[in-house]
């Protein structure tokens, strides 16, 4: 069987525990959209933030350097509203019943399940050569992340693409953050510290967000209480108010991805590069483990095709104070 998926990665090799790549653009036009600001949309569920100067990435021992964390920046950004949330499958629902939209998932007819949430009476069509736990499973989408699978409505949506997600935000009349937007508020204020609350994983020994613990990818012992998504709120709120900046979902952004993009771009309301082959990520997700891809650190970064979908990835959305 001819596979028509990969893993991307700057340094070309793969990110055991990140997100397989959909070969699917020949069918779609992926052209890039001119940046626009958008400053219609509802602020409900948003939180403002002022902006302003931060110090964006990492000079980090545990960083990537082959993703570009680093080096630490000063970045200036103007005001803002971002989502407290990430998208959930009862907002994304909302936007399913105004438009009829169809996500691409649904349209291609499957999507990348990790191992251990396919359904037993799944239909796997074939597995990532280079990392055999993600599973193209033939019915994966939002509303059957797979088959048989219960879909929560406080849960973030998942199984979306990167266009998925840029139609939903236009919708919403708004748009998907910059990496620079995500990172500024998903730091809360706190100045170079490795995870939205500090330095520390876990608190006081306590878990404080949704990622993998045991033996990745075989056993999820899920002692933070979630083998796969939790909801948005299940854990407490960073400093600015947002939920689940770290782990649960990979978050996309409007950016396309380049690893060495920051040392030439500006610092002042970044975009990144005018074109690209993916788009970036943040955030990490409920697959990352410390072994692997510790990806849930404020600074980290990866990427994928706009057309991939998988069961760990979704978004939020932002919108403009003023145009």
């Amino acid at each position: 069987m001819k596979r028509e998926f990969e893993f991307l990665a700057a340094a070309g090799k793969p990110h055991p525990c990140c997100v397989p790549s959909a070969r699917r653009a020949a069918l779609l036009n992926l052209s890039s959209n001119p940046f626009e600001r958008v400053a219609k949309g509802s602020t409900d569920g948003m939180v403002k933030l002022d902006g302003g100067p931060f110090l964006m990435g990492t000079n980090d021992r545990e960083a990537f350097a082959a993703d570009g964390e680093g080096p630490v920046r000063e970045v200036t950004l103007d005001p803002f509203y971002i989502d407290a949330t990430p998208v959930t499958n009862a907002q994304f629902a909302e936007f399913v019943r105004a438009t009829a939209y169809l996500t691409e998932a649904e349209r291609f007819g499957w999507s990348f399940v990790f191992q251990g949430h396919v359904a037993d009476r799944a239909v796997v069509e074939d597995t990532v050569l280079a990392a055999p736990w993600w599973c193209k499973v033939s019915g994966a989408q939002w509303r059957n992340p797979s088959p048989n699978v219960e879909v929560r409505d406080d849960h973030p949506v998942t199984h979306v693409s990167w266009n998925d997600a840029e139609e939903f935000a236009r919708w919403a009349g708004k748009r998907l953050p910059t990496e620079a937007e995500w990172e500024y508020a998903a730091r809360g204020g706190l100045e170079q510290k490795r995870f939205p609350w500090g330095d520390e994983l876990m608190p006081e020994g306590k878990h404080v967000c949704n990622i993998f613990q045991g033996e990745f990818p075989e056993r999820d012992l899920a002692e933070d209480g979630y083998a796969g998504t939790s909801p948005v709120k299940a854990f407490p709120a960073n400093n600015y108010g947002l939920y689940s900046v770290a782990g649960n979902t990979w978050e996309w952004c409007a950016d396309w991805f380049h690893a060495a993009y920051h040392l030439v771009g500006s610092r002042k309301d970044p975009t990144g590069p005018s074109e690209g082959r993916a788009r970036a990520m943040r955030g990490g997700s409920y697959l990352c483990h410390e072994s692997y891809c510790n990806r849930y650190r404020v600074a980290a970064r990866t990427s994928n095709t706009p057309d991939s979908s998988t069961g760990n990835i979704g978004f939020r959305c932002v919108r403009d104070v003023t145009v």
